[in-house]
């Protein structure tokens, strides 16, 4: 495909203009390539001539991550000799999806995160820390490696390994960056402030953040965020993505939202009727792809709920703006008459500093109703721990959780189950 760099620069309009040509394309594309689509296009009585802009969206079916796991080869559009890498989702929200790629989607990978790490404020001359795993079909790791190189900086792959093991690195062969789960970020400092480490004298400058939220709403730093920043002063920036949209929103320096890629990627936010949504409208983010070849996507239901902004950011872009997650539309949580999604939990439990460790768990009581453990790690006794907590969360949630305490290892275990590639703050059991 032909990438065009300097879209995310151009008004508003002249996005539209290209992405409802980009649509069209896709649209004959999976109709003569796509089993799934072709079907689903019969279904609805779809003519695909009909559809002449990115306005007419609303007229064509969603999918979600459901279809995928049920019908995932039907989705491939390209013969097996042309699959050149296969990748796969976590499996945290239920089955694995693979996703097959060839050389021209992982050349629009590579393409997708050098403009990510250009967006990013990243330059030729840093070295990046890259804290992430590359195996396990993990898409990613390997995004952001090829990404990195693209950019011309420097690579030093760790992977997710132990804090003394990346503390050694840093203070040996000196990054500038670092690529990290944020929580695993908490881990480093602590390890620096047990060490003696002088955190505000470190060569890290700045991190991309991947996998958690660092943001509220109105794109100050939440807990989280806050907990690293005051402890270790790094610029950070968060993205967004997933494995099946093989596309990421990534913040710029102004932290005010991550910026489409409008050359990669369509951004839709609907209502659960499936209507489009103005921006500051919370929604569902439904995405369509551009330029993807094995496994393209058309309205596809993240399950992620956030809102847009499309006003000019001060870095120059004129690309939509994708707000923090506010939560998952399977998460949600009606709990006593209050309706939660778990990172409202975590932002308390992250501001909450005898709390070491947590697993927030949902599951079905004998009512049939939501019912909500906290499974928590802490230094205090029990008894002063639940004394400190629970008038938090009442006056922060409305309602307090039952509460679990568990040993530092009981904790590592549940959060870090056998072959996870990620950590587990939330186990849905209902």
């Amino acid at each position: 495909m032909q990438f065009h760099p300097q879209l995310a620069f151009e008004p508003l309009h002249k996005q539209d203009t290209y992405q409802s040509d980009a649509l069209k394309k896709l649209l004959e594309y999976l109709q003569a390539h796509s089993p799934f689509y072709k079907k689903l296009f019969a279904q609805h009585h779809i003519n695909i001539h009909n559809i002449r802009s990115v306005h007419d969206l609303h007229f064509l079916p969603t999918t979600s991550k459901s279809d995928m796991q049920e019908h995932n080869w039907d989705f491939l559009c390209v013969p097996d000799k042309q699959v050149k890498e296969y990748t796969a989702t976590s499996g945290t929200m239920g089955k694995p999806v693979e996703i097959a790629l060839t050389e021209n989607d992982l050349q629009r990978l590579a393409y997708n995160e050098h403009r990510s790490f250009l967006c990013a404020d990243g330059k030729p001359e840093d070295i990046y820390q890259l804290m992430l795993t590359l195996d396990r079909q993990f898409m990613a790791g390997i995004a952001y490696y090829m990404g990195i190189r693209q950019l011309g900086a420097t690579l030093i792959r760790t992977g997710p390994g132990l804090p003394s093991m990346q503390w050694d690195t840093i203070q040996r062969l000196q990054p500038t960056s670092l690529v990290a789960v944020p929580s695993f970020m908490l881990k480093l400092i602590e390890w620096a402030q047990e060490h003696k480490t002088d955190l505000h004298n470190t060569p890290v400058q700045k991190a991309i953040c991947i996998g958690e939220s660092l943001r509220n709403a109105d794109f100050e730093l939440n807990a989280l965020g806050q907990k690293i920043n005051n402890d270790w002063p790094l610029k950070l920036y968060s993205t967004y993505a997933s494995t099946e949209m093989q596309t990421a929103f990534t913040e710029c320096g102004a932290g005010m939202g991550g910026h489409q890629q409008p050359d990669l990627i369509i951004l839709e936010i609907l209502n659960e009727h499936g209507d489009s949504l103005k921006q500051g409208e919370y929604g569902e983010v439904t995405v369509t792809t551009l330029g993807v070849e094995g496994m393209p996507l058309l309205r596809y239901r993240t399950g992620d709920i956030c809102t847009f902004y499309d006003s000019p950011c001060s870095c120059g872009r004129h690309s939509r703006r994708l707000s923090p997650v506010l939560g998952r539309t399977q998460q949600m949580i009606k709990y006593k008459g209050t309706t939660l999604y778990p990172p409202a939990i975590f932002d308390i439990l992250n501001n909450i500093p005898f709390i070491k460790e947590y697993v927030v768990e949902v599951f079905t009581n004998d009512l049939a109703l939501d019912e909500i453990r906290l499974h928590l790690n802490t230094p205090l006794a029990v008894d002063e721990c639940e004394a400190k907590l629970r008038p938090v969360l009442q006056s922060r949630l409305r309602v307090v959780p039952l509460l679990q305490f568990h040993s530092a290892a009981t904790m590592q275990q549940m959060q870090f189950p056998a072959n996870s590639r990620k950590q587990v703050k939330f186990i849905d059991n209902r």
